[in-house]
């Protein structure tokens, strides 16, 4: 059973903490989702976060964090998908500087990490790149809602400013498209073991109905859900998906994954 809170919000269920032994080398891959949109991978001992939120975030939220910036050990990777701050986190990536061996993010969010003193490596979308023996491609996504917004009117903001990533291990692998419409790039990807999966009913991320289509176009992938039960803003749909709302319009539901924030799904 998925918790509702007072506001009617379903809440993540409570957090498992993150110590340095997740960050060990191990015979297979493990997945967590550290709540928001944020995931930590280690495949084999090479450590991945893709857009961590672990701290100064100006949203009040509805979970504890699994673990701090000052208490991750090592990273030999950092991805952004978007200049967004619920997944560009800049405290966060500053934070971990001094562990972290590189970070990649499209052309111009690294552009932007640069401007901070973030060692940021920008690449385009299909481009692909290596984290020791884990390849990790950028796949397209559509979300420059900015373009609607006279406050974001100081630059036009390109499709190309936006990524989902496309990850392949030893174990299978692992795909997250990212906050994004559907698109029909999304409908014809190689069969992916995992996706993590947005699944907020809302006009610039993939809608229920889009989530529900791009579930059922890979119907033996596994289904770990992210981007809900985490931030305190009832009124905000990005926020408010309740995976209930998934299991009798997914094909094969037992293959949803509500995991804790902090909790490991083991990929072997």
């Amino acid at each position: 059973m998925i918790k509702i809170n007072k506001k009617g919000q379903a809440v993540a269920p409570k957090t498992h903490f993150i110590t340095d032994e997740a960050f060990k080398k191990i015979d297979h891959t493990e997945i967590r989702w550290l709540g928001n949109a944020s995931i930590m991978i280690n495949s084999r001992g090479t450590n991945i976060m893709i857009d961590p939120l672990l701290e100064g975030f100006d949203m009040p939220l509805l979970i504890d964090m699994p673990i701090l910036p000052q208490d991750i050990p090592t990273l030999d990777a950092l991805l952004v998908t978007h200049i967004d701050n619920d997944h560009f986190s800049r405290p966060t990536c500053h934070d971990v500087v001094n562990v972290c061996k590189s970070y990649h993010a499209t052309k111009y969010v690294a552009e932007v990490m640069r401007e901070e003193n973030i060692p940021g490596i920008g690449h385009d979308i299909d481009e692909s790149f290596m984290v020791n023996d884990v390849k990790v491609t950028l796949t397209k996504a559509v979300h420059n809602w900015q373009n609607e917004s006279s406050k974001y009117n100081y630059r036009e903001w390109k499709v190309e400013d936006y990524c989902g990533y496309w990850i392949d291990s030893q174990d299978g692998t692992i795909w997250l498209p990212g906050d994004s419409k559907l698109i029909d790039e999304h409908l014809h990807m190689p069969n992916p073991d995992v996706i993590l999966f947005d699944f907020a009913d809302n006009e610039w991320h993939i809608t229920l109905e889009g989530a529900v289509k791009l579930a059922n176009t890979y119907p033996n992938a596994q289904l770990i859900c992210i981007h809900w039960g985490c931030v305190d803003a009832p009124d905000m749909s990005p926020f408010n998906g309740n995976p209930e709302t998934l299991f009798d319009k997914v094909v094969n539901p037992d293959r949803i994954q509500v995991l804790a924030p902090g909790e490991a799904f083991v990929l072997s």
